[in-house]
């Protein structure tokens, strides 16, 4: 194929691909499959797209490239016919608690709008429409004020705007005013501060002070018309001195509540951004939740006396005994002392000892607690683990201020507009009718937002509200949504690169998944999706399958084509897979269970006040549609519970009546996909401790004990036996300015982490470098006489990662390796009773061969006497549990109901599950 016609990639050869070239044809729905760590990403998002970014930013000048982030130079010897590539990846998830779907998708950008130019003010405090003041009554209300109140007559002039504004400062002082108060403090006209033109500032003009006294009417009607005159209509009163010093009042000639005397702020779409000081609610800054201490962190052992340090940051002694001698009396009125126990105590003693007693002066532990944050960061962390999040009581989680919520259109004000589900938001903007002049500018607003929320739809997220957290979506979730915003945008010619988006989707949503890549490919784009759903590969116009094996075994291309061709190749274990030649077996019988726990009246999110008896011993699957309310179930009701109840800290835990049965549970671990460690320096064999032993043998040889090593020496983390050029690296790291950093191998070292005396110490004829280079497989052949490496090794083959290399950095694992060492390092323990393991989706980015593998380790943790509790979708992973839960049946406020509880067979009988018709 031509240039123009495909990219062409000739000598491939980053991390394990081995001198790959092949071609990839545009304006195709291309499709990359193979086993998890065989290279699919690395083609895709490192050379693909990596090159198709790096060489757009390199067309840039030199200036405008040091803002942008540079782009490693792929290990190729040529790419040709590469178009703008913009990558969607899973990892990307924003943990950003200001961002919300409405603000990723800029639908919030325009309903801002649409509600500061179509919005009717009402009070807050009493719901009338707000009407104009007159500027007598405006006099009546502040010659009301107490008999000699002192205060400032101001003029608003600037509410946080950036610049240094001396011209306005200059201005006032040529219309002969002496004053002028700038972020709450008053100056001088004729020397004004030098502001900082990037920050915000906030400028009002002194125009009078004045005291309430008789026979000041007319100074005051005066400098109120000045005020009004000069502040656009608007002044405000600030008082001085007294209790209540610095209290501001606004009034406005505009708008303001005739009953409640409330004047309110100009409709502007600043006014509704939570990002703002105008229209942040005062209490949490525009977050929507607030930090408080939470007693059952603080004291998580109930049967500990205060004496024993039931409350744990007061464990040391001495930090107990400042305390002691408030203890005592408060302990005297309320029938304790210091050596009850927490449990013996009663529910007002408990709740005096945390809140406090004002008759005998007793703060209370969280005041305590409290005042303790003030004393430095070190403090502060200590204290913040134990700390809770929980809506903010202000404004309830609406983020915005009550000025801002006063707005409504028709019946919603913009929280209540974003709360709705995207679907439930499209009918209520359809049925919008406007008057003549408000129809004009309702118009273009009405089709933007329509326009932005249809693509939310087609893409299966519906269920979503706009006011949702992006950080509580799944990897899938959120890359749809960018997804949407992309088909928003319009482009043509461009490479799509996509991260298994079908991830988080009901097999029922598939379909519109596609629809919405045919479009995107449909308009002149190239869309290149590493995936292993069978239904994508089996819709592809072109399919790369990379392999035969993982890491090292993988990196080869094992088949290129069409669909068809796939389905006959014979050393394509896709193909294998798809023709039916090999399959995942099915469990001969289902475990029974051993025991329940049970949650009451479950109500968070749009889960519908539902009981569910778990089993445990049994490996669980819930599942269900998109938005049904599994996550909700599971992490946010069930996990987040127990994990309160054994003392961790947690974010918003659900809303439930209780759990019976807990005490069953010892242990509740939640393994997901997060990386293993954040560093070059983290790899597996420090993560599973297999390292720890391998240096300790090291130590023991007779070489390292003629020397004198001990067990750190063999460590490349600390300073003794690493070399200390690179710092135990083996790079180091070279600052080019322009171009992206190159890492060099160290010179002295080469690359080997260690130096020259230590990696004379030899075990059988290899020294600490060469067994960090060997695979798993190979170290367990190696140490076959040391049981306890012997175990770890052979649990890390089992869960299929024979071909890691024990060094291998932690940041090069896809996120399917690093929860399965994680399940290997579970594993690891003689015991397992009494623990629950709770997996949200852990097919992600696995192939179906590697599907079969993990199924078989989840049934081992089961086996050893532990409850699995697993989210998924994929149809394998359902048939072979012992206890199915169906959410549904719908997705959002059509959700959060059990639809079908039973075995594998039971569900797929049951005609009212939509999982049961895929199984």
């Amino acid at each position: 194929m031509s240039s123009n016609e495909c990219i062409h990639i000739k000598g491939a050869r980053q991390h394990n691909l081995k001198n790959l070239t092949l071609d990839i044809p545009r304006n195709k729905l291309v499709v990359v499959c193979g086993p998890s760590g065989s290279g699919k990403s690395t083609l895709a998002f490192d050379i693909v797209y990596a090159e198709g970014q790096r060489r757009y930013v390199e067309s840039l000048s030199a200036y405008a490239r040091q803002f942008l982030p540079q782009m490693d130079k792929p290990d190729i010897d040529n790419i040709e016919g590469l178009t703008p590539a913009i990558s969607l990846e899973q990892q990307t998830t924003s943990k950003n608690p200001r961002s919300t779907v409405g603000t990723v998708t800029e639908v919030y950008d325009f309903l801002r709008v649409f509600y500061a130019r179509l919005g009717t003010m009402y009070c807050p405090k009493c719901g009338r429409p707000i009407v104009a003041q007159s500027m007598d009554e405006i006099i009546e209300k502040i010659a009301a004020m107490p008999e000699k109140t002192r205060f400032l007559l101001l003029a608003p002039q600037v509410e946080q705007k950036k610049g240094t504004h001396a011209k306005l400062f200059k201005s006032l002082l040529g219309e002969g005013f002496v004053r002028v108060r700038v972020n709450g403090d008053v100056f001088p006209l004729e020397t004004p501060p030098e502001l900082d033109k990037k920050k915000k500032h906030t400028i009002e003009l002194v125009v009078d002070r004045l005291v309430v006294k008789e026979g000041m009417r007319k100074r005051l009607a005066d400098s109120v018309e000045l005020a009004l005159k000069f502040g656009s209509g608007r002044l405000s009163v600030v008082q001085v001195g007294g209790e209540h010093d610095g209290e501001s009042t606004l009034y406005s000639s505009d708008a303001v509540c005739p009953e409640c005397n409330i004047s309110l702020p100009p409709l502007t779409p600043q006014l509704f951004s939570f990002n703002s000081p105008q229209g942040a609610c005062p209490k949490c800054s525009g977050i929507g939740s607030v930090e408080y201490f939470e007693p059952a962190l603080i004291a998580p052992n109930q049967g500990l006396s205060l004496e024993q340090g039931a409350v744990i940051p007061w464990k040391n002694p001495k930090i107990f005994a400042r305390y002691k001698a408030g203890l005592t009396p408060l302990g005297e009125k309320y029938g304790f002392t210091v050596s009850t126990p927490l449990k013996d105590m009663s529910e007002e003693a408990r709740r005096v000892l945390f809140e406090g007693d004002k008759d005998l002066k007793w703060k209370g532990v969280l005041k305590i607690l409290g005042t303790g944050m003030q004393f430095g960061s070190i403090w502060r962390d200590e204290l913040s683990r134990f700390r809770q999040s929980r809506p903010c009581p202000a404004c309830q989680g609406a983020r915005l201020r009550p000025e801002s919520l006063a707005a409504r259109v028709a019946d919603k004000n913009i929280d209540e507009f974003t709360r709705m589900s995207i679907r439930k938001s499209l009918e209520w903007l359809s049925a919008l009718e406007f008057e003549a002049h408000q129809k004009l500018i309702a118009g273009p607003l009405l089709k933007e937002l329509t326009h932005r929320l249809h693509f939310l739809v087609n893409v299966g997220l519906d269920y979503l509200s706009l006011a949702r957290n992006m950080s509580t979506l799944s990897g899938g979730e959120a890359q749809r949504i960018r997804l949407a915003g992309q088909l928003g945008s319009g482009l043509v010619g461009v490479t799509y690169v996509l991260d298994e988006p079908s991830i988080g989707l009901h097999p029922r949503d598939n379909d519109r998944l596609l629809k919405t890549l045919r479009d995107l490919q449909g308009r002149g784009n190239t869309v290149l999706v590493v995936e292993h759903d069978d239904k994508t590969i089996e819709n592809a116009d072109h399919v790369l399958e990379l392999g035969p094996g993982s890491g090292w075994l993988g990196g080869e291309l094992v088949y290129e084509g069409d669909v068809p061709g796939l389905l006959k190749a014979k050393d394509s274990l896709t193909g294998k897979y798809l023709r039916g030649d090999l399959k995942i077996d099915q469990p001969e019988t289902r475990r029974e269970a051993q025991g329940h726990i049970t949650l009451r009246n479950v109500r968070t999110n749009n889960l519908q006040g539902l009981d569910l008896a778990l089993p445990l011993g049994c490996l669980s699957v819930v599942t269900g549609v998109s938005g049904s309310g599994k996550s909700s179930l599971v992490v946010d009701s069930l996990y987040k519970h127990i994990a309160l109840a054994r003392g961790t800290k947690v974010d918003n835990p659900g809303q439930l009546d209780g759990i019976d049965g807990i005490d069953a549970i010892e242990r509740v671990v939640s393994i997901d996909q997060t990386p293993i460690g954040r560093t070059p320096r983290s790899n597996p064999a420090t993560y599973t401790k297999i390292f720890d032993e391998i240096r300790k043998i090291f130590s023991t040889t007779k070489e390292a004990r003629a020397r004198g090593y001990k067990p750190g020496r063999f460590s490349f983390n600390v300073k003794g036996g690493r070399c200390e050029s690179c710092r135990g690296d083996g790079y180091k790291r070279v600052e080019m300015h322009f171009l992206p950093d190159v890492f060099v191998k160290c010179d002295v070292c080469k690359g080997k982490r260690y130096n020259h005396e230590t990696l004379e110490v030899k075990y059988k004829g290899k020294n600490i470098h060469e067994v960090l280079d060997m695979t798993v497989r190979e170290a367990a052949l190696f140490f076959e006489n040391y049981p306890v490496l012997k175990r770890r090794l052979a649990i890390l083959e089992d869960v299929g990662l024979g071909y890691l290399r024990l060094g291998q950095p932690a940041t090069t694992l896809s996120g399917g390796e690093a929860q399965r060492i994680k399940i290997s390092r579970e594993l690891g323990k003689r015991s397992l009773p009494g623990t629950l393991y709770i997996l949200d989706e852990p097919t992600t980015g696995l192939h179906m061969h590697e599907v079969g593998k993990l199924i078989a380790v989840l049934q081992r943790l089961v086996d050893r006497g532990a409850s699995v509790l697993v989210i998924e979708h994929n149809t394998d992973v359902v048939r072979s549990a012992d206890w199915v839960i169906d959410l549904g049946p719908g997705g959002g406020e059509h959700g959060g109901r059990i639809v079908a509880q039973g075995t594998p067979e039971q569900i797929a009988a049951n005609p009212d599950s939509v999982t049961g018709s895929f199984l």
